[in-house]
């Protein structure tokens, strides 16, 4: 399902930062989004989620013509995990609040893909980041919505758990239609079937275009080298493409 967002107005701590931001994303496809902080990047995801009130002129539009409200999770850069609830019930709890029956099954089946086999009656503050990070990715999909939203969700993590985690993601999102923020243009690259920069003065919307390959893309291929390139170069970080 595809969705075309189109935001007249985007405002950060108050101040408007960023107006007309248009974006069609594609059908089961993975957009990631980079910009330096303060452009806006995390209320384009809550706008989308319903938590910011859209401004006036902004629509939100998937291809089938009907309203997205109920078909869109939001994963925040924070794992929310409910310190009282056990792994299992941090995963449940979505539904029971909604009046839904708990699907312990899916959500048993849910952990095992994300390896947290055995973790299921342990409390958050027994696992480590990266562990509370696949408890958090689990939930966000538990309830099988078509539009996924993803906030910088593995910025805190150590380079080899956030490696794995990225794999992790691009497996679980096939099929969804998701925009992930992210800070690192090497997993925007690796995830992403579509990379845009919110950046410069004025802030526009630039894509990354013909990246190619499927993903997750191998960081070590060289034809990343060029558009890596490109994003540091858009995001004003010349210097760092000289040392």
């Amino acid at each position: 399902m595809g969705l075309s967002i189109s935001l007249s107005d985007i405002s950060y701590a108050g101040t408007s930062v960023l107006k007309n931001f248009n974006i069609d994303l594609e059908p089961g496809s993975i957009s990631c989004l980079l910009g330096p902080s303060g452009v806006g990047k995390t209320s384009i995801l809550k706008s989308v989620a319903g938590i910011i009130p859209l401004a006036e002129q902004s629509f939100l539009r998937a291809s089938d013509g009907k309203n997205i409200a109920d078909r869109v999770s939001y994963m925040d850069q924070k794992d929310l995990l409910l310190p009282w609830a056990s792994v299992l019930d941090n995963l449940l709890i979505a539904a029971r609040l909604r009046g839904n029956k708990p699907d312990p099954d899916r959500a048993m089946a849910l952990l095992a893909d994300v390896g947290l086999n055995g973790k299921e009656n342990d409390l958050p503050n027994t696992l480590s980041g990266g562990m509370r990070q696949r408890v958090a990715l689990a939930r966000t999909l538990m309830d099988d919505m078509q539009f996924l939203l993803v906030d910088e969700p593995f910025s805190a993590l150590d380079a080899i758990t956030r490696y794995r985690l990225q794999g992790l993601l691009s497996k679980l999102c096939d099929g969804r239609t998701t925009l992930m923020i992210t800070h690192d243009p090497m997993e925007a690259l690796r995830l992403g079937h579509q990379v845009y920069v919110l950046a410069g003065s004025p802030v526009r919307l630039t894509p990354i275009d013909h990246i190619g390959g499927s993903i997750p893309r191998d960081p070590t291929d060289i034809l990343l080298k060029e558009k890596y390139n490109q994003i540091l170069s858009l995001l004003g970080m010349e210097k760092d493409l000289k040392e």
